[in-house]
């Protein structure tokens, strides 16, 4: 695997990452299991049938856990401290063969990418939970559940377009923090304005 391949790859399985972490590490240690994925030594481990099992036995709690409104909030929150710290140790590790400085920087890039993916993540959960139907909330865990899994799979095969589209949704994060940012500006603003008269 090439240099750029690798970065490909860090941004879309970091991407992935973010937004399931155990369906991304299931998924990475079951193609490599099978042999349609050659992981870096560093990263052999994730092949263990030991890793696969108990990430998969995770990812059937999270899919059941996610799907239940308001809990998925607690769920989420509590979530920030293990998918942003394992995407940067899947980078970390995935780019062990490059200098100390590189290596760093993969893993800064690869949790910057999972923290957006997250962040994007929990504010759409935000906005979906207050709905009184339950179907929303279950359509959007399981629209989340097949992008990570599906993302990880394209990874593999064609790295480049896994991290355009995990690049995109990136972007996207991005764009709708800056306009939450902007409009809670305007209504702080207003609100002083009215308080002062």
């Amino acid at each position: 695997m090439s240099g750029h391949e690798l970065v490909a790859l860090i941004i879309a399985i970091s991407f992935a990452a973010g937004l399931n972490v155990y369906a991304t590490v299931a998924t990475l240690g079951l193609l490599a299991h099978t042999g349609w994925l050659a992981l870096p030594d560093s990263l052999h481990l994730l092949a263990s049938w030991w890793v696969i099992g108990a990430s998969a036995a995770l990812f059937s709690v999270e899919f059941f856990a996610d799907k239940i409104p308001a809990f998925d909030l607690v769920w989420n929150a509590l979530h920030t401290f293990i998918r942003v710290p394992v995407a940067a140790l899947l980078a970390w590790r995935a780019t062990a063969t490059l200098t100390p400085g590189e290596q760093l920087a993969a893993t800064l890039l690869g949790g910057l990418i999972a923290l957006a993916a997250h962040g994007g993540k929990t504010a759409a959960r935000a906005a979906v939970t207050p709905s009184p139907e339950p179907l929303s909330n279950i359509g959007l865990s399981l629209g989340e559940d097949a992008l990570s899994v599906s993302l990880t799979w394209l990874a593999t095969v064609h790295p480049y377009l896994a991290a355009t589209i995990a690049a995109a949704f990136v972007l996207v994060v991005i764009l709708l923090i800056r306009w939450v940012w902007s409009a809670l500006r305007a209504l702080f603003r207003g609100a002083e304005h009215v308080a002062v008269q």
